[in-house]
């Protein structure tokens, strides 16, 4: 293999390389990276229970998302319109100053938090572009039970 040869540096050199590597770590630990986003997509998932939305981007990405559950609200108070309107709330702080406020709406569910939380998105000046409804249906359903026979 033959012998290896090993650099050795000078004391002026390591602490130069040394300085070097922390002016670059505190410009780095002094910017915060924050992307803006100007569309993107708002899932409303609404159950008997809970309400969950969610904002991604356009790739569906999650930019952020909060639940009923999450705010504080306990029992059956969180499929409440109101505590939607207070998810739409608690979200629209988070992205404020990031976006999306061109969004699409994909609305999921039965809930009573449903047509609440689109009010509260047109309140809050979100501009929607679309509103879908993802609630899954059955097309033909499972089989029926047997015939009973007396």
């Amino acid at each position: 293999m033959g012998k290896k040869k090993v650099a050795k540096q000078t004391e002026a050199e390591v602490l130069q390389e040394k300085a070097t590597l922390e002016k670059a770590y505190i410009e780095s630990a002094g910017k915060s990276v924050k992307k803006k986003f100007d569309n993107g997509r708002i899932y409303i998932s609404s159950s008997y229970n809970n309400t969950f939305i969610t904002i991604t981007d356009d790739m569906g990405n999650v930019i952020a998302w909060s639940s009923s559950g999450a705010l504080g609200f306990k029992g059956p108070k969180k499929a409440t319109p109101f505590a939607a309107s207070k998810v739409i709330a608690a979200l629209y702080e988070k992205v404020q100053k990031s976006g999306p406020f061109n969004v699409q709406v994909f609305v999921s569910g039965i809930g009573g938090g449903r047509d609440s939380a689109l009010r509260s998105l047109v309140n809050r000046g979100f501009n929607i572009a679309s509103i879908k409804d993802i609630t899954p249906i059955p097309h033909n359903g499972p089989r029926p039970k047997k015939v009973r026979r007396v």
